[in-house]
């Protein structure tokens, strides 16, 4: 089992950049693909950016593409989405998952952190 905290949400304005970070508990956390989720207000959470196991693939939501890149170290346990050009319709909560395998995948993930929020102001 592992336990997922993300921080560094916050309100930054249009075209600006935030890094979430989320931290990992347990020894295994370089055998889980970690994603990124986001939920807006009144809108069903969706899948934002995945990574594998060592970082070689990934996997993004059209939307981002070309704005937000994840990475993640696996020897401090932490998975990074640094978001940069940032519009307000990224504004949501921001949650981090675990997923146990390799396949990187959209959906289907076993651990979920908390959520932070990230608002953007136009």
């Amino acid at each position: 089992q592992v336990q997922l905290v993300e921080s560094g949400g916050g309100l930054v304005q249009a075209g600006g950049s935030l890094r979430l970070s989320c931290a990992a508990s347990g020894r295994t956390f370089s055998s889980y693909v970690m994603g990124w989720f986001r939920q807006a207000p009144g809108k069903e959470r969706e899948f934002v950016a995945g990574i594998s196991w060592s970082g070689g693939r990934t996997k993004y939501v059209e939307s981002v593409k070309g704005r937000f890149t994840i990475s993640r170290d696996n020897a401090a346990n932490t998975v990074y989405l640094q978001m940069n050009s940032l519009k307000p319709e990224d504004t949501a909560v921001y949650y981090c998952a675990a997923r146990t395998g390799n396949i990187l995948m959209t959906k289907n993930y076993d651990y979920w952190g908390q959520g932070t929020q990230v608002t953007v102001s136009s």
